[in-house]
This record gives structure tokens, C-alpha cells and sequence, in this order.
């Protein structure tokens, strides 16, 4: 619930060099057909082929009043053999922002892709062959932000939808013997922000703002709500070329409940047919978690340039103390660092709406043959907009609403015909479900995962580009194993004309601790046609 600072400035629209305002327009639907071959290298020696059949688009749209980007792709498998599960994948990513008229921008996100279902079970660094523990994602936010005054004075506001959808997981890894955890639906929220300021040397020689937010959110699972209100004020005292302290006090409010799940006559959870618990139609509404009364922060805010700026704070809120930081250097035209620390309360839906709200309107489209392209960090492709992270939510699916903390950094080089980006991160998720409710009342999780990508086009027709990445996931719940996962996959294209060729390969492992380990290597020959 973090109040956006500057409407116009999230949406990238306020700067906008004078390059990039003239229109820019891509768009490029395309067809293609690829054949996979899967190979077992942890003992089994089971040997995979099939192929897919696909159709996406890639679109972008560059001008002074709209920015848009689009990467989407539908792919569907088919086993002549019987061996892989004929299935359906969607995967893709969208950021738009447009200008209707001065400081008033309507803008939005959406996202598909396919995440872990259950902490405790497989990690599969990719979607090749039969992968267990997964489930499709889809994920959208819009809203209107509104911005005047980029003098003394300024005045902002705006509003967010978002909707989040998961299917249950079609190949689940879990002993079915063990203690269930509750499987995501679906869930729906909105969230209203305003903020008013004045800066120092206008009235005060100290800058003073005030700003409030109202979210709510309604989950399908067992009627969760989430409401949640808070307002603020800020002051900002500079000492120094570039320094000033920093300070801020609000009140807030935060209530989150839900139903008991329905219990048989054993007393075990009553679960549908995906596995989804079900609701129990005579339980009052709990309470989950609930918060209210003053909170504060005080840091350092150190910004020397408009390339450069850091800031960290340290204050007490959610009945604890709380840290919260972010640095952001925009080291060239199209190079840049972005580096944040968090602590808020939040569930998976209205994270994936962070998250996807945090992206630029312009990125680097990942390249993964093997499917998990949107499932991890997101590059930009200018410096002033480096990127963003979905592994902290999409590490793991979390049906309950939980106190997230953590860390995420991103690195986006481009230069010439190379590209590289970094991507790390860490995140603690405590759960807020009543005592009782669940075998995650009083546990947390975590997550933590690195990633690498690298591009370049060798000649104007042909270029490869490669990933590497690791994870580790740990579940509070007792008894629950730890996770590690890691990987690499590279591609080699050549474009002939409107058709493009690739070869593919890459290899993936994962380990749950003291149960599953496997290891696999994939390859694929691909054709697209782009027309």
C-alpha cells in the first residue's frame, strides 16, 4: 500500500527524451512449430519427444502519448506416443501506459505464465516434458493515475484494479498422504491513493507532504477480505548537496478475514475435486489479522543527480519493527540498477499487481525455448527503468494473505548488439490465518533466487542468447523439506526472412530434500513464421 510518489514519474511519461518521441510501431504475429526431446539423467533413462504447435504476437508502441509492450504466446503439445500430457500453456507479458491529456494517464498490466503450486514439491526450472507442482497464472491490473504541479507544489493521485486467476495444478508432486495446504482460486482488489506536497524552501525550509490509501481485496477462497487504510504525513530536510533526512509518521488500519474450511466427520478438510478447500457455509467470517493505530519511519535520502538515488529507512509498523530501502542509477541511456527492500502486508494477487506495476513500459522480451520466459525477472531496455522480479510472489502460489518482506535487485546492461541482465533476490512470506485453520497458521516461507541472461545478435539475421539460474525454497511448515532448484538453457537463431530457425538446449535439475531429485536435459529445433 505504498503511496506512488509521482504518478507521472511511474508511468515514464513525464521525461520523455527527445528521441522517443517520435512514434515507433512493431507488430509482428507469428506461427510456430517446434520438436522437443527430453532426456532422464537421474537414473530413470526415460527418453521424451513431442511437439508443439504455437501462435503468439510481439508488439510495441512508442510514442509521446502511448507506450505499450506485448509478448504473448499459446502453445499446445501433442504426444503421438502417450508419453507427455497433451497440454495448453499460455505465457506472456503486457505494460501500457497512455496519455489522455496532461498529467492524466490510464495505464495497465497483465501477465500469464505458469508458477509453483505447493512450497514443498518439485522446483522444475522449465516447462519441458511432464512437470509436476505447477499451476497457470494470469494476472491484470488497470487504473487511472492523475499528476499536476511539477513546481513547488504538487498534487497526485490515482487507482488500481487487479484480478488474479490460478488453475488448479494438473500433475500435482505432493504425497497425497501429507497435511494439505489450501490450493489459489481467484481473487479481486482495488486499491485508491492520494498524496499532496510542497517542497522545502517553499513555506518551510522543510519539505512536507501528506498522503492516504484505501485497498480492499475479496478472495474466493473460503470469502477471504482483505480491507486496509492508512494515511500519512512526510517531511523531507535537506543538510547537504544531495542529502537529506528524511522522516514520516501515519495511522493505519488493517483487517483481513476468512471462513473455516469444511471438516468431515473425521475432522479432515473437505477438499473438491481440485483440490481447493471447501468452504464451511455456517462458519462466521474469522479474523485473520488486524492491526490499527501509529506508525513511523526516519532514514536518509541521498540523490546527488537525476541518475543517482538511495534511500533507507528504519521505523516501526505492523506491531515490529520494519526496514524499507531503494536504490536506483540509471548508469547510461539504456543501462541501469534498481535494488528495493520491502515490508508490507500483502497475498498473491495484490503482489503480482505490485509487481506488474513496478515494470517498465518498455523491456527486453525474455527468451526461454523451454517455456518459463515470464516466470522470473523482467529487463528493461532503457537505464531509467532496470526491471523487476516476479519470483518473490511466483516462487510459490500462497492461497493465504501473509506479511512479505524481502529484497530484490536488477541489473539491465544494453549496449550495441549485447544485452545483459541480473536478477537476485530474497523474500519471507509469515502467514496471517487464524489459529487453527491450517498447517501455516504461525509459519513463514522462503525464498531465494539468482538469474542471469545474456543476448547477442552475431550478423543482422542470427544471434544467441542463454539463462542461468538457481533457487532455494523453505517452508515453516514442520516436517517440510528444502527445495533447491537450478538450470541453463541457450538458443542460436537465424532469421530467413519472414521465417526464423532455432536450436535449443538446456539442462535442469532440482532437489527436495530427502525425497525427489531429478535431472533433465532438453532440445528443441524450432520454426516461426512471422507475418
Amino acid at each position: 500500500m505504498r503511496l506512488i510518489a509521482a504518478a507521472c514519474a511511474a508511468t515514464a511519461l513525464c521525461a520523455v527524451p527527445a528521441a522517443a518521441k517520435d512514434r515507433r510501431t512493431s507488430i509482428e504475429p507469428y506461427v510456430d512449430a517446434g520438436q522437443v526431446i527430453v532426456a532422464d539423467l537421474s537414473g530413470g533413462g526415460e527418453v521424451l519427444t513431442y511437439s508443439t504447435i504455437g501462435a503468439g504476437v510481439d508488439a510495441s508502441i512508442q510514442s509521446r502519448r502511448v507506450e505499450v509492450q506485448l509478448s504473448y504466446n499459446y502453445e499446445r503439445r501433442f504426444d503421438y506416443q502417450k508419453d507427455v500430457a497433451d497440454g495448453d500453456t499460455h505465457s506472456g507479458l503486457a505494460r501500457a501506459a497512455v496519455k489522455v491529456t496532461p498529467g492524466f494517464t490510464v495505464e495497465g498490466g497483465a501477465l500469464a505464465t505458469r508458477a509453483r503450486t505447493d512450497i514443498r514439491g518439485d522446483a522444475p526450472g522449465n516447462l519441458a516434458g511432464n512437470v509436476r507442482n505447477t499451476s497457470q497464472v494470469y494476472s491484470a491490473y488497470a487504473g487511472p493515475t492523475f499528476h499536476t504541479g511539477n513546481g513547488p507544489a504538487s498534487l497526485s493521485a490515482a487507482y488500481r484494479f487487479g484480478y488474479t486467476k490460478v488453475e488448479a495444478p494438473s500433475i500435482p508432486s505432493i504425497d497425497p498422504a501429507a497435511p494439505p495446504v489450501d490450493v489459489y482460486d481467484s481473487s479481486t482488489s482495488h486499491l485508491a491513493q492520494v498524496r499532496a506536497g510542497v517542497k522545502a524552501g517553499t513555506i518551510l525550509p522543510v519539505g512536507l507532504s501528506v498522503a492516504g490509501a484505501w485497498q480492499r481485496e475479496e478472495g474466493s477462497q473460503l470469502d477471504q477480505k482483505y480491507d486496509g487504510k492508512y494515511a500519512r504525513a512526510d517531511a523531507v530536510l535537506p543538510v547537504g548537496s544531495g542529502l537529506a533526512v528524511v522522516g514520516g509518521v501515519g495511522y493505519e488500519k488493517i483487517e483481513i478475514t476468512q471462513k473455516d474450511a469444511l471438516r468431515d466427520g473425521t475432522g479432515a478438510i473437505v477438499r473438491d475435486g481440485a483440490g481447493r478447500f471447501v468452504t464451511d457455509p455456517a462458519s462466521p467470517p474469522r479474523i485473520a489479522y488486524e492491526v490499527e493505530g501509529v506508525f513511523w519511519d526516519a532514514g536518509v535520502l541521498y540523490k546527488p543527480s537525476a541518475r543517482f538515488m538511495v534511500e533507507a529507512r528504519v521505523g516501526r509498523r505492523y506491531e515490529s519493527m520494519s526496514y524499507t530501502g531503494s536504490l536506483q542509477w540509471q548508469i547510461s541511456r539504456r543501462s541501469g540498477l534498481q535494488i528495493g527492500v520491502y515490508d508490507s502486508v500483502q497475498s498473491f494477487g495484490r503482489q503480482l499487481a505490485s509487481d506488474l506495476a513496478a515494470l517498465p513500459t518498455s523491456f527486453n522480451i525474455p527468451e526461454d525455448a523451454f517455456g518459463g520466459g515470464f516466470g522470473g525477472c523482467i529487463y528493461g531496455d532503457t537505464g531509467a527503468a532496470a526491471g523487476g522480479c516476479f519470483t518473490n510472489t511466483l516462487g510459490s502460489i500462497a492461497s493465504a494473505n501473509y506479511r512479505a518482506r524481502g529484497v530484490t535487485g536488477v541489473l539491465s546492461m544494453n549496449a550495441g548488439r549485447a544485452t545483459f541482465g541480473l536478477g537476485a533476490g530474497y523474500a519471507n512470506r509469515e502467514f496471517l490465518v487464524p489459529d487453527g485453520s491450517s498447517i501455516i497458521a504461525g509459519t513463514s516461507d522462503e525464498t531465494a533466487y539468482a538469474q542471469i541472461f545474456a543476448a547477442r545478435a552475431l550478423s543482422s539475421r542470427s544471434g544467441v542468447n542463454g539463462n542461468l539460474f538457481v533457487n532455494y525454497f523453505q517452508s515453516g511448515i514442520p516436517g517440510a523439506p528444502r527445495v533447491y532448484g537450478g538450470g541453463a538453457n541457450g538458443t542460436y537463431y537465424h532469421n530467413f526472412g519472414p521465417l526464423s530457425a532455432t536450436v535449443s538446449a538446456g539442462i535442469a535439475t532440482f532437489d527436495v530434500e530427502g525425497d525427489t531429485n531429478n535431472t533433465t536435459a532438453q532440445g528443441m529445433l524450432g520454426l516461426r513464421y512471422g507475418f
